[in-house]
């Protein structure tokens, strides 16, 4: 006589519903769905700021010989004036 037949799960289900009520059943659902969803967007917020942070470094650090070709062709430009 565990809690593995449908009629138990049934009478659990009714309980349930008289002492709490549809509304906040409802709501517990809404907000249950709300936390999953603002978990989700953290995570993917976590993610997306260490890819904003690789970027900035990239930025910062440019390749060696980058800045070179430009000062090399200003350099250029200047000296066949």
């Amino acid at each position: 006589m565990g809690l593995d037949s449908i009629w138990h799960w049934a009478i659990l289900l009714v309980i349930i519903l008289l002492v709490f009520g549809t509304g906040k059943l409802t709501r517990v659902g809404s907000d249950l769905g709300n936390a999953v969803r603002g978990f989700k967007k953290a995570m993917q917020g976590d993610e997306d700021e260490e890819k904003r942070k690789a970027q900035e470094k990239l930025q910062a650090d440019p390749a060696p010989g980058a800045g070179n070709t430009a000062s090399q062709q200003q350099r250029d430009s200047s000296e066949s004036k």
